[in-house]
């Protein structure tokens, strides 16, 4: 069977290739029905990633946020027509650490194709079923999954607190990941004293779940947190960090979400005086996919919340719509989706 895929070959270039399908009975063929931009895509659309990695990695189909419909299937796992998110983590075989860490793993529109194809062929494993999310959302899972990730790798790091759960946390970031993040924190830990410090006065109005909310000029000089998590990533995220460790109460814990393109200055001194804990997570596994799955499905409540996530949903019929679309992300508040009918 041919497969019709649409690839970056340079920035703001996209064209079409056509491959052979060659599903053996351990893959199933799903058709992506809705894909979601991330900052990633961006990056490497708008060529902001440097000229050695876009010469290595390109030509290369974008986008690793997905979900879609069941169209073939061997392997008696799924029916046809069964709605699925589509995982992008191809994992490697050094079991000694978690898939999503280990170097020898793929992760697609990074160092694979990503899932802007007609069809795609794929492992029922990097496949998790979903019953109550409209489309649009189910389209970002992977975004709520490595939030998911995060907040339970935090968890375990301080497990061994008796504070039931009452604690006071930092989240600076009031992008769709800050938002996103704070909404599984206060799934997990209800009881906890969420404050949300961002720039965008509009952005920090949409977290009306949350305990407060600062503009980063405005958060009191005195105010200290137990833990914090940084989701604001890019060139000022050494600004952020320091800004936390000014703020965090000594062995707290400090999750790094945040991606940067550059390395970042980090005042290690305070760092060592306090004994934070620094962990950086970005991306996240299956049993992330499988507990973000059940939470969207199973929670109207934080469904409605992430509806406020999808900034716009762009009709795809022509490759002439994907440049409309990255476009629109680049601009966009929050999440751009694609319905893609191509």
């Amino acid at each position: 069977m041919i497969n019709t895929l649409y690839k970056l070959t340079a920035p703001l270039t996209i064209e079409t290739f056509y491959e052979n399908i060659d599903c053996n009975s351990e893959n199933l063929i799903v058709r992506p029905e809705m894909l979601s931009i991330c900052k990633a895509d961006i990056r490497y659309y708008f060529g902001m990633r440097n000229a050695e990695v876009l010469n290595e990695r390109l030509p290369m189909a974008l986008i690793h946020e997905a979900c879609g419909r069941v169209v073939y299937d061997m392997t008696g796992k799924f029916s046809v027509g069964e709605k699925v998110v589509l995982l992008p983590n191809i994992p490697g075989k050094n079991l000694k650490y978690q898939e999503n860490y280990r170097q020898d793993s793929l992760f697609r529109s990074s160092k694979a194709d990503g899932f802007m194809q007609e069809l795609v062929c794929i492992p029922q494993l990097q496949l998790v079923r979903y019953e109550n999310m409209d489309y649009e959302i189910a389209a970002f899972t992977e975004s709520v999954s490595v939030a998911v990730h995060a907040v339970e790798t935090y968890l375990k790091k301080t497990d061994e607190r008796n504070d039931g759960g009452k604690r006071k946390i930092g989240i600076w970031g009031s992008g769709a990941m800050g938002y996103i993040v704070s909404c599984i924190l206060k799934y997990y830990l209800p009881l906890s004293e969420i404050t949300v410090i961002g720039r965008s006065k509009a952005k920090l109005d949409m977290f009306s779940f949350v305990n407060y909310v600062y503009s980063e000029n405005e958060l009191p000089s005195d105010m200290e947190f137990d833990d914090c998590f940084e989701c604001v990533g890019g060139a000022s995220s050494g600004i952020v960090i320091n800004h936390i460790i000014n703020h965090i109460l000594p062995e707290g814990v400090l999750m790094l979400l945040g991606v940067s393109e550059e390395p970042v200055s980090i005042n290690t001194r305070m760092v060592l005086e306090k004994g934070l804990i620094l962990l950086g997570r970005s991306r996240s596994g299956r049993d992330d996919f499988i507990k973000a799955v059940d939470i969207l499905d199973s929670h109207e409540n934080i469904r409605m919340r992430m509806k406020n996530l999808i900034s716009e949903v762009v009709k795809i019929n022509e490759v002439n719509d994907m440049h409309r679309a990255f476009n629109e992300s680049k601009i966009a508040d929050y999440k751009v989706i694609l319905n893609w009918k191509i």
